[in-house]
């Protein structure tokens, strides 16, 4: 049974009602540890501001004092308080444009704010996920729609995903890096690569799965793979232009090459990482074929040999 059925659009439309209405309530459950500085997910870690902190102080820094993006730890002055210490930043500066509005907000509130914006995207998420998938079983649709509105793991003090409470309760950005994902594969699964390439480059902020999306771009762009590059390579490059200013590039080489190679994936990172891997896996054969351009393992895809000259 394929998801373009209509009594099939129905079901799907109910299964994803109720993920999110789930996820809400993990949403609420996690609300009070926005409050509650802690070590997070790494209990043996240091008492710091929550997650978001990193993002809120760096989009500061961004502003007024560019040279101290990647610097962990508070440095006073005018600088905004998240007490006791702000979490160190790990992503590309293209990321603190992004953040930069809720700059008008106190830091408790934006962090509230971007939670909230993050959980309106979910409805979202699913009608890509619905549109990519629309050639599928609807049994594969489902399966893809629980991993990325819920990804659920019921703990006692986690609500129903372990994944994404620490995900509302520290305030990270891996909804909206998998809506960046998702966005990329839509457009460009409807014909419009420059748009497409442009959202993977703005969700290239977190480099690491950035590079694991590549693959599903590159398929879902094939019949357009130069205009989409050309669309990632050009805002990639003058969104992160500040790399090249005095303390923000070695910065983020520093970050990198210490704690940011050793950073594991945390429950949170699950959520982009295991919908990612899903959907590579569920488009094995079209992947294959986006690369297989001497039509080696036609047999296999399906697709066209191509023709010799």
């Amino acid at each position: 049974m394929k998801a373009e059925l209509p009594q099939t659009k129905t079901i799907l439309f109910i299964i994803a009602s109720i993920l999110i209405v789930l996820n809400l309530y993990t949403f609420i459950v996690a609300y009070p540890e926005t409050y509650t500085p802690s070590p997070g997910i790494n209990t043996q870690g240091s008492i710091l501001a929550k997650d978001f902190s990193a993002y809120y102080i760096g989009a500061w820094r961004f502003w007024h004092n560019p040279s101290q993006i990647y610097h962990f730890g508070a440095l006073g002055g005018s600088e905004p308080l998240t007490p006791p210490y702000p979490e160190a930043y790990k992503y590309l500066p293209s990321f603190l444009l992004l953040i930069s509005p809720l700059m008008s907000l106190d830091y408790q509130n934006a962090l509230l704010v971007f939670d909230v914006i993050q959980l309106m995207l979910l409805p979202a998420i699913a009608y890509m996920l619905f549109k990519l998938l629309d050639n599928k079983h609807v049994v594969v649709t489902f399966s893809l729609m629980v991993i990325a509105l819920l990804l659920p793991f019921p703990s006692p003090n986690g609500g129903l995903s372990l994944s994404y409470y620490w995900q509302w309760g520290e305030g990270q950005a891996k909804v909206f890096l998998t809506f960046l994902l998702l966005l990329s594969f839509y457009l460009g699964n409807n014909g419009k690569p420059v748009l497409s390439g442009i959202a993977l480059s703005l969700g290239f902020f977190d480099v690491r799965f950035g590079l694991i999306a590549l693959p599903l771009f590159i398929t879902y762009n094939r019949k357009n793979l130069k205009a989409a590059i050309a669309g990632a390579i050009s805002v990639l490059a003058l969104s992160n232009l500040m790399l090249l200013y005095p303390g923000i590039g070695s910065g983020f080489l520093g970050m990198v090459f210490s704690s940011g190679v050793t950073t594991p994936l945390y429950y949170y990172s699950l959520i982009p990482f295991f919908t990612l891997i899903a959907l590579i896996a569920v488009n094995f054969k079209e992947v294959i074929a986006a690369f297989d351009y001497k039509g080696i393992f036609a047999d296999f895809t399906g697709a066209q040999k191509s023709q010799e000259k």
